[in-house]
């Protein structure tokens, strides 16, 4: 039996499987890329999308911890590492929904102090009934 020739390569399911490897490379990349710190957001009927600008991210979690731009931070080193930056510089407050109110307010006097103006409150967008 003489073997038959090979005349072209069928590339159909190899496209099929990289199709495949494509979208499940881009699916799991956008919830990496996102980055953020698993915090349980308040909801508001006017929560808007914010514009993707460079802004400082001040995260306070549900155990009271304080971060700055992911990195865990005492309320005194917060202060100081604000000073450093412009105060037109747009902050972004992550607040979980059952920290204590005290803390909050803590943070946007701190803020206010020291003249910082571009103040975002992050929330969840409240979901119509």
């Amino acid at each position: 039996m003489k073997p038959k020739k090979f005349d072209s390569i069928n590339v159909i399911p190899f496209i099929d499987i990289m199709l495949v490897l494509l979208v499940i490379i881009l699916t799991t990349a956008s919830f990496v890329a996102k980055g953020i710190i698993p915090v349980n957001l308040p909801s508001a009927k006017s929560a808007t999308i914010a514009k993707d600008k460079k802004s400082l991210v001040v995260t306070i979690k549900a155990n009271d911890e304080i971060l700055f731009n992911e990195s865990s931070i005492d309320e005194k080193e917060l202060e100081n590492s604000l000073l450093k930056y412009d105060k037109k510089t747009n902050i972004e407050i992550n607040c979980d929904k059952d920290v204590r109110f005290e803390l909050f307010i803590k943070l946007l006097d701190t803020l206010k102090e020291n003249g910082f103006e571009n103040i975002a409150i992050i929330t969840k967008k409240e979901a119509k009934s």
